[in-house]
């Protein structure tokens, strides 16, 4: 169960990784598509705000704790903070980038699962990660 805790712990911090730049992208996106960029980081981070608190219960559904303080978040983060997004361009590829990194995290977060053969948690990460798939085709079709 440790592995699987701490896989879980990784994709949970990069999705709430995911979801600040998501946030962050939204307060400050300006240019020409800012309408459509504004109204796009809202509902990604939205979307991810909720997959925070799922994930962080899937972690207490194992009997483990949830981490406690950013700090304590940020030891299990793989996703790159990047530098600061100025334009609207690179705001789309930090989430491109992050998103391919949390996608990572539920393939070894699925793994974890399917060696524990904890059937409910697979149902959840396989879902995850076909949302994440969507997010990612979003994000490209936004960058071409």
């Amino acid at each position: 169960m440790e592995e699987l805790s701490i896989t879980l712990k990784i994709a949970l911090a990069n999705t709430f990784c995911m979801y600040f730049k998501s946030h962050s992208h939204h307060w400050n996106v300006i240019g020409m598509d800012f309408s459509q960029l504004h109204d796009f980081f809202g509902d990604l981070y939205a979307e991810l705000h909720g997959a925070v608190d799922s994930i962080a219960e899937e972690i207490r559904a194992i009997d483990q704790p949830a981490p406690r303080t950013l700090s304590e978040m940020y030891q299990f983060k793989t996703v790159n903070e990047g530098n600061i997004a100025i334009t609207a361009q690179e705001m789309l590829e930090d989430l491109l980038i992050a998103n391919n990194g949390v996608i990572d995290s539920l393939n070894k977060a699925m793994e974890s699962a399917t060696a524990s053969n904890e059937q409910g948690l697979m149902d959840f990460l396989a879902n995850r990660i076909d949302t994440h798939k969507k997010h990612g085709w979003m994000i490209r079709s936004h960058l071409k």
